[in-house]
């Protein structure tokens, strides 16, 4: 078929750009091997841990340990990967979190020191403060990250140093204690032996996949990782979609921080430092791309879990925290040596596949 000179022009380079970016999103939408190959990791790590020391990572104990810590880092892990959709990074949400948990505990302890009834009574208030600080972090983000045009890694660089500046400065260094009984049930309550904590994880992974995958807002954030300049040609609002993802990623952390104190009825600036460089790994594992534009919601909550029965098999060995980082760097760089050799083989076999379809 014949092209028009209208087609040839800048106009129909414009229209093809725009084109090959929503079918590299579409493309990428489909379910992916991140999550099948982080079942099968999820699969080996569990039956080799059952079958080295059976009597104690298969106890009851162990196994709901594991439910227990692995939401608070999951759901880190989900707003990390919602920030790398967009082709950037979030490093500050740790300290979003551990601002969040910080004023709630303040709150309470504030209130109930003159009245410890009325500080139970407003504990929905309380948790919607906590909630607030992490929308709070969020929005100052997306302002950096959109308004002002700072690359993501600076932005959130500098914001996670004030962030936890403040949170030093707020609590003298000390770990703070007391939080609403409500909160403290929360993380004791279980559901069928199954710790409430990882269910509220569940949820919340649930609705954060059905927003990325079925929402215009979450295809809108895929293709401005996937291609920005279609993004941009294409009427999406970049600035306005960079800012609302990093208010998400804020209330992830936020989320998290109530989660911080449900389990654990303190709060410092320094809870979970290590949890930082830990979600890129999971988000990454659990396949979403570090330049933008895919991610996996089911995947990262399967690395998730991988990473957490690693760390549980270890302990459960007596083996150290530092043969456990050494496991997830060589975890880490096996997954993507697979990817990048599993990308070459099938790289021929899709041009020849093209080729015969084009004849």
């Amino acid at each position: 078929m014949k092209t028009t000179p209208l087609e040839q022009g800048p106009l129909g380079k414009l229209n093809s750009t725009v084109d090959n970016g929503w079918a590299r999103l579409l493309d990428r939408i489909s379910p992916q091997g991140g999550a099948r190959r982080m079942l099968i990791l999820l699969i080996i790590a569990f039956a080799l841990f059952s079958v080295l020391k059976p009597s104690v990572f298969l106890s009851s104990t162990n196994l709901q340990n594991i439910a227990l810590s692995a939401p608070e880092i999951g759901v880190i892990s989900l707003a990390m990967m919602l920030a790398m959709l967009t082709g950037g990074i979030d490093l500050s949400l740790v300290s979003i979190a551990n601002l969040s948990a910080i004023t709630m505990s303040t709150l309470f302890t504030t209130i109930a020191a003159g009245d410890p009834a009325q500080a139970e009574q407003l504990a929905p208030v309380i948790v919607l403060a906590g909630l607030a600080v992490g929308l709070a972090g969020g929005f100052v983000n997306g302002l950096l990250v959109s308004g002002l045009g700072i690359t993501p890694i600076l932005a959130t660089l500098g914001t996670m140093q004030i962030y936890n500046g403040i949170a030093v400065a707020w609590t003298g260094g000390k770990t703070l204690s007391g939080s609403p009984s409500a909160l403290t049930n929360l993380g004791l309550s279980t559901i069928g032996g199954v710790p409430l904590l990882f269910v509220i994880f569940v949820l919340v992974a649930i609705a954060f996949g059905v927003l990325v995958t079925r929402t215009p807002l979450g295809l809108r954030i895929q293709l401005q990782g996937a291609n920005p300049t279609a993004a941009r040609y294409s009427g999406i609002a970049t600035r306005r979609i960079l800012l609302n993802t990093y208010v998400l990623t804020g209330l992830l952390g936020g989320i998290a921080g109530i989660l911080f104190i449900a389990r654990n009825p303190t709060a410092s600036a320094d809870y979970g430092a290590s949890y930082v460089l830990l979600v890129i790994v999971i988000a990454v594992l659990g396949g979403t791309n570090p330049n933008g534009g895919f991610a996996s919601v089911l995947g990262v909550v399967l690395a998730t879990l991988t990473l957490q029965i690693v760390s549980s098999g270890f302990t459960a060995m007596r083996m150290s925290a530092y043969e456990y980082a050494i496991a997830q760097g060589v975890i880490l760089i096996a997954v993507m040596i697979y990817d990048e050799v599993r990308r070459r083989w099938t790289r021929p076999v899709r041009r020849r596949l093209a080729r015969r379809a084009s004849t």
